[in-house]
């Protein structure tokens, strides 16, 4: 749910997971090519963006270890100040849920409901295009936020087509220690050549027999990745848990018929410092509806 007037705007910022992640090839400017498929889900942050006469960007409720110019929400707030030109200024109240470093898209995500909310306070009505391609300096997976839907994701991450997941719960674990994405990207480990799909091949059996290929190297660089892994089995026996991404979250989907109270019994007694949730996918970014296509 979102609040709105005119002066102030309060989202709902999503994060999401990736359902499988292959690694198709590398481009000579040693970006990797991939497909993946991104899943929205109920895991969020709260944006509070309030207009203010002052011509500055003002965060409140800092957030222990970043530094405010070094806040995506900060910094998309002045990407965006910047190229519309607009001389009044915003203050951004950012309540985290989603755990930093976790490898779930909460600090792209941030970004993007920010670029949202203050294209809709100041009437800038700049389309979905005009908004991924200012987000896409700000990071690859901002687009993804923007665009709104779950996508068929290819390319370096720009190639996206909206695909349809039905309705489904996942258990997500967070270990607490976070991959730095460039250590995976540069292992001479990783795998590099998987066999590209279909979206059509994928929607035929979308919960099955998918991998990530940078969980291997994951694995052995965060040895936490692999006892998260473990943790899930043991939780949710004939499940097939993977990493998210770059990781270090790991998931599995859940069958319908699951007992979820059981399980958010268990996740009480989670390793410490980790951090453990039930989700359900969202079909659209609660933000959607705040901006045009066209």
């Amino acid at each position: 749910m979102s609040e709105v007037n005119h002066q102030s705007i309060r989202l709902r910022s999503p994060a999401k997971l990736n359902l499988f992640l292959h690694i198709v090839g590398r481009r000579a400017d040693d970006y990797h090519l991939l497909q993946s498929v991104f899943q929205l889900i109920d895991w969020c942050d709260t944006i509070h963006l309030k207009l203010i006469p002052e011509n500055e960007v003002r965060r409140i409720n800092p957030i222990t270890g970043v530094q405010a110019d070094q806040d995506l929400v900060v910094r998309a707030a002045k990407l965006l100040k910047d190229f519309a030109k607009i001389d009044s200024g915003v203050e951004i109240n950012l309540q985290k849920e989603i755990p930093m470093g976790a490898g779930l898209g909460g600090g792209s995500s941030d970004a993007a409901t920010t670029l949202i909310g203050l294209n809709h306070l100041w009437n800038l009505n700049l389309d979905q295009k005009t908004l991924c391609d200012i987000g896409l300096k700000l990071g690859a997976d901002v687009p993804f936020f923007i665009f709104g839907q779950n996508a068929f994701v290819e390319g370096i991450g720009e190639q996206m087509r909206e695909i349809s997941l039905g309705d489904r719960e996942f258990l997500v674990i967070f270990p607490n220690q976070g991959i730095a994405t460039k250590s995976i990207f540069q292992d001479p480990e990783l795998t590099r050549d998987h066999g590209q799909i279909t979206i059509d091949g994928f929607l035929a059996s979308p919960w099955s027999d998918l991998s990530n290929d940078c969980q291997a190297v994951a694995m052995r660089i965060c040895p936490e990745v692999k006892q998260a892994l473990d943790w899930i089995s043991q939780a949710v026996p004939g499940s097939e848990p993977r990493m998210s991404g770059s990781g270090s979250s790991v998931f599995t989907v859940l069958d319908p018929k699951a007992d979820i109270a059981k399980l958010e019994n268990l996740l009480q007694n989670l390793p410490k410092g980790w951090i453990g949730r039930v989700v359900r996918g969202l079909n659209k970014n609660p933000a959607y509806n705040l901006i045009s296509s066209d």
